[in-house]
């Protein structure tokens, strides 16, 4: 006869906390790694003004990758928070993520040094751009994947796992309609990834809601933050 408590066991799945502490090292392996692409040419040394704002392209890069891996950090942070334990194949959607998170600091080198350019500027930049829709592609599929399977802690319902889902994937059609216009207008298209990126990163101020809600009393709506379930009294 199989053991019902090894039964529950292996149903359960893993605890959360070696997969948050990993997954928060690389994310912040990663966006360490981008301030290294920020250098000044040796030739720079006769007009060092000069060469420093010459690196524009480089600085834009770096802040809208900044951003993003930061936003991605902020989303995954929502995902384990919410979640009561995961599992095997839960561990490895993460490993795909983190993998392309890591490899983020590549398509921002090319970014910076192509930004300025004519032709691969395009290339460039609709790189970079599907890089980062990978990113919010497996966000939104970690997430989904955690309510399908019942990751999450039993006291969220399906409206508040329908709403997370919902603000966790605003950015995935602006993604695809700025990699087309990177095509043509490729700076406006990197603009484009900053505003989603500060979508995430920046409350911005709460209209209507609940009286008395945590977004109502602190005047701001963070979109990675649903109300705690009701309790009765």
């Amino acid at each position: 006869m199989t053991d019902p408590g090894a039964t529950t066991a292996r149903r359960r799945g893993y605890r959360t906390n070696r997969l948050e502490a990993f997954s928060d090292g690389v994310f912040a392996i990663a966006i360490t790694l981008l301030v290294l692409e920020l250098t000044i040419p040796a030739s720079g040394e006769n007009d060092l003004l000069a060469a420093i704002v010459g690196q524009w392209p480089s600085y834009l890069a770096y802040v809208v990758s900044f951003a993003t891996v930061g936003a991605g950090w902020l989303a995954h942070s929502a995902i384990t928070e919410y979640m009561d334990h995961t599992d095997a194949t839960f561990l490895r959607l993460n490993l795909l993520l983190l993998m392309v998170v890591a490899f983020v600091p590549f398509p921002t080198r090319l970014l910076a040094e192509h930004l300025d350019a004519t032709e691969a500027e395009r290339v460039a930049v609709t790189f970079y751009g599907v890089t980062l829709l990978l990113v919010s592609v497996l966000i939104a599929v970690l997430w989904r994947y955690a309510a399908r399977w019942k990751l999450i802690k039993p006291d969220f319902d399906d409206e508040e796992v329908r709403i997370l889902a919902a603000r966790l994937t605003p950015g995935l059609g602006g993604y695809v309609v700025l990699i087309v216009l990177g095509l043509i207008w490729p700076v406006v298209a990197v603009v484009g990834y900053l505003a989603i990126a500060v979508f995430f990163l920046i409350p911005f101020p709460f209209r209507g809601g609940r009286a008395g809600s945590r977004r109502s009393l602190h005047g701001y709506d963070d979109p990675l933050e649903i109300e705690p379930p009701a309790t009765e009294s």
